[in-house]
């Protein structure tokens, strides 16, 4: 399928009647035709006629799709070696910021995924053809060769497509056919995936599928493949798909969810997970997506979104007073590792429920609650490994054993990549795999696709937080020029960096553990919780945003989610001494050693988390700390800054 809905040479533009483009633009289009959209059609295509009327090259395409946006830019010119994105605003007199962020991120989406436009000077432009000139006609390009967004009228296409033919061109001049059939490989964010998977797009529209990285649209097909050998011979499976942090795991399940939902509205898939703040930013986003599509009302929105999108923890609680077999025959549960023990649910339930003798861990339970199908069911664990964060997490050995002692046969599929240190806690697999067990290689998910510009970012922050500063010495040269990470004493310099990388719709935010307890005098206080629908989705101006870099996130706020520059704060309750980390909590008004080896995985793996948020970029902040204050005692941090320099991080210089 094309995505566009014209494409000719300039040249064959101008010689095609306004009748013809608006019958091909017409054939073209899926949905229903609108008036108005008719009449910005017919005002675009005159004003490009006579803009574009001395034109003598170039190509033209109309309504060119951005499918990681779930949107259309109305045109895109290709002259030379340069890509002019034109937003048309018909009948408008004003330039609004929204319409110009829209604008870049087009132009971002291009240069960042698109294989034609990698070295093409892309120029950003919002035609509001009612307005007055804003800009003089100057190009100004950053050092990746997209131009800052030009705000003009209907009048000023002429003006700007004379400026570029003047530039003179580099050798690399784009050929229309070549930059047309070019792969498209996006990497949406989890929020812009949920949001297009929910307009019933399919997974392959806005993932990557090149043969670097596992194909998402695979995995996809092999659980649905599972699903109808489940359905067709009443029985009941659990798949177990893992994965490297941002490999796409939760994609996968969002992707299942919603497909299903939309194919098989009788199963009432749902995707469950315990990661509240996630389940959250993605209710409210989705929300306010449809809100804005559809005019209904935010709060009947909420409702809609919420039926596949859920709290683990209320699904739990929905089926402790009923022996029935739930609704859902397909569930999916992200972050699956979080589920807890059941040391910390029986404690839960009995402070929180007053359930006295709940002797269940969460695996074990949804999987009881599960089996109470008397046909089939299959459930989908999400799980990363070395992700475990927080006390009373079980991990995958926990969800091994609770198969095992289920009362019907399931049967399990996994990948060979499970049997490793970090899924199973340096325990055998083949101790904890139930009898009717099947590996498939199209479960695991090896390549990070959360950060486009450098997939070695997750290997590379491996080799730190396992203390191997040789090995990821050797693995910065991958990530230079790709993926920038800096270090800075100087907090006020980290802002300024994200503030000057952010462009278009792009997020900026800090992010801290939440044992950094001593970096309030640096204005980052993590007794202040954030909230996370308002961090990750507010406006710049909302000081409750990330944008507005005051408020910091920790990795029980940001874990699944991400933004796209960081500043990464360091403070003493992981630090680097005699060649070895050191773990320490902050208790009262001392600093106090961490001696529990889970304690200490937990903190080495928060640091993981934080590290691995950003998608294209992040500097950290090492604080100098303070001579004259005990709690931060310069001490507990130059060790951390010496131990990242020799891991080859360089300082940031503003």
């Amino acid at each position: 399928m094309n995505r566009f809905y014209y494409s000719a040479s300039v040249k064959e533009f101008l010689s095609n009647s306004e009748e013809t483009i608006l019958g091909e633009l017409s054939s073209s289009n899926t949905f229903e035709l609108t008036l108005e959209q008719k009449a910005a059609w017919q005002h675009q295509i005159a004003d490009l006629h006579t803009c574009l009327a001395t034109v003598t090259q170039g190509h033209i395409l109309f309504e060119y799709t951005i499918p990681r946006m779930g949107k259309r830019c109305d045109c895109v010119l290709i002259i030379n070696s340069h890509i002019i994105i034109l937003e048309f605003k018909c009948g408008s007199s004003k330039y609004t910021n929204q319409d110009k962020i829209q604008t870049i991120d087009y132009a971002l989406d291009l240069k960042n995924f698109h294989g034609g436009s990698h070295d093409a000077r892309l120029i950003p432009v919002l035609v509001a053809t009612e307005a007055s000139n804003s800009d003089e006609m100057l190009l100004n390009y950053s050092e990746d060769h997209i131009a800052d967004c030009l705000c003009i009228n209907s009048g000023g296409i002429k003006e700007l497509v004379e400026a570029v033919c003047a530039e003179p061109s580099p050798p690399n001049i784009i050929h229309p056919s070549t930059w047309i059939n070019a792969n498209y490989k996006p990497t949406p964010t989890i929020i812009e995936a949920a949001k297009v998977l929910y307009r019933e797009h399919q997974v392959d529209d806005i993932s990557r599928n090149d043969a670097e990285a596992t194909n998402l649209a695979a995995t996809a097909s092999f659980i649905d493949k599972v699903i109808a050998e489940s359905k067709e011979h009443k029985q009941k499976a659990i798949c177990f798909v893992t994965g490297v942090p941002g490999a796409g795991k939760t994609l996968a399940g969002l992707n299942l969810a919603t497909s299903r939902q939309q194919h098989h509205a009788n199963e009432h898939a749902v995707f469950l997970s315990g990661n509240g703040p996630l389940v959250e930013v993605l209710q409210t986003a989705l929300a306010q997506d449809k809100k804005t599509r559809t005019g209904e009302p935010l709060s009947t929105a909420r409702r809609e979104t919420s039926a596949f999108i859920q709290n683990i923890h209320h699904f739990r609680d929905d089926h402790l007073t009923t022996p029935d077999a739930p609704i859902e025959k397909v569930v999916i549960f992200d972050e699956a590792q979080r589920a807890w023990t059941k040391e910390k649910a029986a404690k839960f339930m009995k402070v929180k429920k007053g359930v006295e003798h709940f002797d269940k861990s969460e695996p074990k339970f949804l999987l009881d609650v599960m089996d109470r199908h008397e046909d089939w069911c299959v459930v989908v664990a999400l799980i990363g490994g070395g992700q475990e964060i927080n006390d009373g997490e079980a991990g995958l050995p926990e969800w091994l054993r609770a198969v095992a002692d289920l009362k019907s046969d399931w049967k399990t599929h996994y990948s060979p990549e499970l049997d490793t240190p970090e899924y199973t806690h340096s325990k055998s697999l083949r101790t904890l795999l139930p009898k009717n067990s099947e590996p498939n290689n199209l479960l695991h998910l090896s390549v990070s696709m959360r950060s486009f510009r450098a997939e070695s970012l997750s290997l590379f922050i491996n080799r730190v937080i396992s203390n191997d500063p040789k090995s990821a010495q050797s693995l910065i040269t991958q990530l230079q020029g790709k993926y920038p990470i800096y270090l800075t004493r100087d907090i006020k310099a980290a802002k300024k960096w994200v503030t000057q990388m952010k462009r278009g719709s792009e997020r900026i935010g800090l992010v801290a553990s939440a044992g950094a307890k001593r970096l309030v005098p640096h204005g980052v206080q993590m007794k202040v919780s954030v909230e996370p629908e308002k961090w990750f989705l507010g406006a710049d101006h909302d000081i409750r945003s990330s944008n507005f870099l005051e408020l910091a996130a920790s990795q029980f706020d940001i874990q699944g989610l991400e933004i796209d520059w960081a500043v990464v704060c360091w403070d003493g309750d992981l630090r680097h001494a005699s060649k070895e980390w050191e773990h320490q909590k902050f208790k009262g008004s001392n600093w106090q050693r961490v001696n529990k080896p889970e304690e200490k995985l937990y903190l080495r793996n928060a640091y993981r988390v934080l590290l691995t948020r950003a998608r294209q970029g992040m500097v950290i902040f090492v604080p100098e700390g303070s001579e004259t204050d005990l709690t931060r005692d310069p001490n507990f941090y130059n060790g951390t800054y010496k131990y990242l320099k020799s891991c080859g991080l360089r300082d940031l210089n503003l």
